[in-house]
């Protein structure tokens, strides 16, 4: 079974990051977004099982996207990986529903061992 994986960040090389990262799961089906309100589009119009979000982009940035998403009761697992390191943002995050905040330059072994903690991957 293929298990749908949205990437919405504003940078093309942050997105093949994460892309590179889960690879090597064949099961996964990648969908890229450039902005908030893309990735929305695809969410509302498309099954996703995962969503990697960066918190700042044009258009509609992270936060929106999070709030939109519990509004809207979408259902899918949410990651979100951002430089916006502030513990008040980290909180935030958690309380619209992310399951985890990781840092940029993503790193291998939290995306996976995030991932693996809630049966993901």
């Amino acid at each position: 079974m293929v298990f749908p994986v949205l990437i919405c960040d504003d940078s093309m090389v942050a997105r093949k990051q994460v892309i590179r990262i889960l690879s090597d799961n064949n099961e996964f089906h990648f969908i890229q977004a450039s902005n908030g309100q893309e990735a929305l589009d695809i969410l509302r119009n498309e099954e996703v099982g995962l969503l990697c979000l960066d918190l700042t982009m044009p258009i509609i940035d992270g936060i929106g996207v999070l709030e939109i998403i519990k509004s809207e009761k979408i259902e899918c697992f949410t990651v979100v990986i951002s430089a916006d390191i502030q513990e008040q943002m980290k909180l935030k995050v958690k309380e619209l529903g992310a399951l985890n905040f990781i840092e940029k330059p993503v790193s291998k072994n939290e995306l996976n061992l995030t991932l693996h903690k809630f049966g993901i991957k």
